[in-house]
């Protein structure tokens, strides 16, 4: 029977990518000269620091633009938390959103057996295996998934007919 499995995952070479695109970009705009604006990156977490608030968005946006430019979803950034640093510098660190929870795996096992009945949703791990009969129902579950306003991002992996 054909499947697909839903995962939520990020790449961490296009992230380390979109990360330095924008710290160079801050390095040489303008408005960000004397703010000593950094991002920094680990395999788990983004931190922005800088002298002012203004500018801490600012480098947040042009963040966000490089994600997008290279084709990772913002949702990968979970909630943030600022906090104030020595000297009045500000700082947010996000964490990086990876795999599906199983409270988010519940809900979509149950969005998608009533977007439609002839399909199995199986919950492995962090990822959600769908089997169907037919190739047609099999996309339009995709489709449907693609349209929901998830609060993370989605993968679609391992077609097998």
């Amino acid at each position: 029977m054909p499947s697909f499995d839903i995962e939520s995952t990020i790449n961490q070479h296009e992230i380390s990518n979109a990360v330095d695109q924008a710290e160079r970009e801050i390095t040489t705009r303008y408005d960000f000269k004397g703010t000593q604006t950094l991002l920094i990156f680990s395999i788990d977490e983004i931190q922005i620091n800088s002298s002012t608030e203004e500018r801490m968005k600012a480098a947040n946006q042009v963040l966000i633009e490089k994600l997008v430019k290279r084709k990772v979803s913002p949702k990968i950034l979970s909630k943030y938390s600022d906090s104030k640093e020595s000297k009045g510098r500000i700082k947010r660190s996000y964490t990086l959103n990876s795999g599906i929870t199983q409270d988010n795996a519940k809900i979509l096992v149950k969005e998608i057996k009533t977007y439609n009945k002839k399909i199995q949703v199986a919950i492995q791990g962090p990822t959600v295996r769908v089997t169907g009969k037919k190739k047609d129902d099999l996309q339009g579950t995709i489709t449907f998934v693609k349209n929901m306003k998830l609060d993370y991002p989605v993968n679609f992996t391992n077609f097998k007919d």
